[in-house]
């Protein structure tokens, strides 16, 4: 009677046992706390946006009470970018955000198991070093891009410049996005009867003099979406608005430094863009592996008033004034 009793005893502890279990993988699941880290290249205006856009997305989908931010910012040095990435995946965080083309390589290069989410990263085979690019990484990485239609930003300089004959493509040669977009672009102008030539900086010391040198052999100066063109539009801005050379710019930030038009996306939606793929992975299981590259949904022609206006430039009807402080 006694062995039966403890039988019956240790059958029902053992049930209480599995009930709790049970009732613990659930409310666990339900409960996680996502640890998130964010490496973003440099601080900038569209880079910012890019993170705050990201961060509201999780943080809507999953509550402040789920998400844990890691935000960290590499000054504009790749090798920081390695520091960071590195530190995440020795946390063990469950997700990483490469801001910008050099957070992307250094990721990429720390961990083939963590999911990374590149955002601001223009062309992702460029990047990787991709040859056979199919729109789908294949491994841990996807993300958005921030690349607006290059022939439209052609046509966007041909429609503001029909009589302009020399395009400078103005562009730092240590960012292979931006070498990307300048070959690309130029094989579109020079189809619609332009000269171009490519004038690359190496880091934001030689930027004012190779900025010059464009100035003084172009009609129009273009710039893609570059990181080290974006941190430095005062000095681009001093050189080419005395030179009358009018700037067209890869995106908003930069033409709101030192541009007259741009083909624009918003940041802020891509980094949001971003973090609805991030909720997807984290939370609905989807493969990351299978999740194509990301564009942003819609562009739209903006034109810096302030920079037309000293350079006696009108901009065609359909134009949006970008808007700033003084505004």
């Amino acid at each position: 009677m006694k062995k039966k009793l403890t039988a019956i005893l240790l059958t029902a502890a053992m049930a209480l046992s599995l009930a709790a279990c049970g009732g613990d993988s659930s409310s666990s699941s339900e409960d996680k706390v996502y640890k998130i880290g964010i490496c973003q290249l440099v601080q900038h205006e569209a880079l910012d946006a890019a993170t705050e856009g990201f961060k509201d997305a999780l943080t809507e989908k999953l509550g402040e009470d789920r998400v844990e931010f890691d935000e960290q910012n590499a000054s504009g040095d790749s090798a920081n970018c390695s520091t960071i990435i590195n530190q995440f995946v020795s946390d063990g965080d469950d997700l990483i955000l490469a801001n910008a083309t050099a957070s992307l390589q250094a990721a990429a290069a720390a961990t083939d198991e963590i999911p990374i989410l590149g955002t601001a990263v223009t062309d992702y085979a460029t990047a990787l070093e991709i040859d056979d690019w199919t729109g789908t990484v294949g491994n841990n990485i996807s993300g958005t891009s921030d690349l607006a239609p290059l022939e439209d930003q052609a046509r966007m300089l041909q429609e503001m410049f029909p009589d302009a004959e020399n395009v400078g493509l103005l562009y730092c040669s240590a960012e292979p996005n931006s070498e990307y977009q300048v070959t690309t672009i130029q094989e579109s102008l020079e189809n619609m009867g332009y000269t171009c030539e490519k004038y690359a900086f190496a880091d934001s010391n030689d930027v004012a003099s190779v900025t010059t040198s464009a100035a003084d052999k172009s009609d129009v100066i273009y710039i893609p979406t570059d990181n080290t063109a974006a941190a430095n539009t005062g000095v681009i801005d001093n050189v080419c608005q005395p030179a009358g050379v009018p700037v067209i710019a890869g995106e908003e930030g930069i033409c709101s430094g030192c541009g007259v038009a741009t083909l624009s996306i918003s940041y802020y939606d891509l980094g949001y863009q971003t973090g609805e793929m991030a909720y997807r992975i984290l939370e609905e299981g989807e493969d990351i592996s299978e999740m194509p590259v990301e564009f942003a949904a819609n562009v739209t022609k903006k034109y810096n008033k302030n920079i037309c206006d000293a350079l006696n430039i009108t901009p065609p009807e359909d134009y949006t004034a970008i808007e700033t402080d003084a505004e």
